[in-house]
């Protein structure tokens, strides 16, 4: 497969057509931002990580049923999607109350929803990303009611799946993003699954391992990420 010109570059990842139409190739940056783009960084070696620890959920996922755009790592920092028309909706899955949820409500972070709860945003930079619901959806025309009833069905069964499989790991999933698009007319959950769209803690110490690290200047962003990596793989990575 060869990899071609550059199709985007985002906050995260650059993406480049192949030579076949219905695949992408998609290389992880070290490049870290957060409040929208307000705070910029570099996180040593997160391209890599994110990339093995997105290929690993991804694999797992597709175990136990869930579509996924996931076709093989190339390497450490590159690996190979199905090209998606992605749907301009996040969907987040929270199990603790934190971040964003958190300071709206004014709950104090940590605390148990009672089960998960499911928000929608708009995937807009310009506009922040805006909570939305599936009224507002429908009015943007962002998706069908059968496409949004699939990702969140699709978000569920992952919560499901990712809680029970992290708590082996002691790493409590307080809450998460998900993005989706259209593959051949399906439906398949997208983007990434890592320390940069997830809410990791460490279920003894509740120590953050997560992107958190880099918003709040916790230090020590590179060893949280090496962490998660190595709880999952049981192996190291040298970066």
């Amino acid at each position: 497969m060869q990899k071609l010109e550059m199709l985007y570059e985002g906050k995260a990842k650059k993406v480049y057509r192949t030579d076949n139409p219905d695949l992408l190739w998609v290389e992880y940056k070290d490049d870290a931002t957060a409040f929208n783009g307000e705070k910029k960084g570099t996180i040593v070696g997160k391209g890599v990580l994110n990339n093995l620890i997105s290929a690993h959920f991804f694999q797992m996922l597709a175990q136990e049923g869930v579509a996924n755009h996931f076709v093989e790592l190339i390497n450490e920092r590159e690996q190979i999607v199905k090209a998606l028309d992605i749907i301009q909706v996040e969907v987040i899955v929270r199990n603790l109350a934190a971040g964003s949820m958190a300071k709206r409500l004014g709950m104090e972070e940590g605390t148990d929803l009672g089960g998960p709860v499911v928000d929608y945003c708009y995937k807009s930079d310009e506009l922040g990303d805006p909570l939305i619901n599936d009224d507002h959806i429908r009015a943007l025309k962002l998706a069908t009611p059968e496409q949004v009833q699939t990702m969140r069905e699709t978000a569920l069964k992952v919560n499901q799946i990712l809680t029970e499989y992290m708590k082996g790991k002691n790493i409590i999933l307080v809450d998460y993003k998900l993005e989706f698009g259209i593959h051949k007319g399906q439906v398949l959950l997208g983007d990434e699954i890592s320390p940069d769209t997830c809410r990791f803690w460490d279920s003894r110490t509740m120590e953050k391992l997560d992107k958190d690290r880099f918003r709040r200047d916790l230090g020590q962003v590179e060893d949280a990420y090496k962490e998660v990596y190595r709880r999952l793989t049981g192996k190291e990575v040298n970066l």
